[in-house]
């Protein structure tokens, strides 16, 4: 969302720079006054501090699944097998035919 408001605010600030300026304005002039527009955003801080906690689970078969509360960020299979999916967000899925572990690397967004 911050991405997309300071991509509309740097849009807006060069279509009011394209309409008031004139043949006498040198690109150095508007290359500043964008400046001085960006360095008047605001960006707001987070209230509170986050961390990122995660874990291994190493299950047999073609599925691992993260514990409750936790997002499968990656996934890793067995027989050398490249090729998963995640499902629901929090298990992974070898797809290769035989399988002997699947592994999910599982993270949490803590305050």
């Amino acid at each position: 969302m911050k991405s997309a408001t300071c991509s509309l605010f740097i849009i807006i600030s060069l279509l009011q720079l394209m309409i008031l300026v004139n043949t006498e304005e040198t690109l150095d002039s508007i290359m500043k006054r964008l400046k001085e527009a960006l360095s008047r955003l605001e960006h707001p801080r987070p209230t509170q501090t986050k961390s990122v906690s995660c874990t291994t689970v190493k299950a047999s078969g073609k599925l691992a699944s993260c514990p409750s509360g936790m997002i499968a960020t990656g996934c890793s299979c067995g027989f050398a097998c490249g090729s998963w999916n995640i499902q629901n967000e929090n298990i992974c899925h070898c797809l290769c035919p035989i399988i002997d572990w699947t592994l999910a690397r599982c993270c949490d967004l803590r305050k």
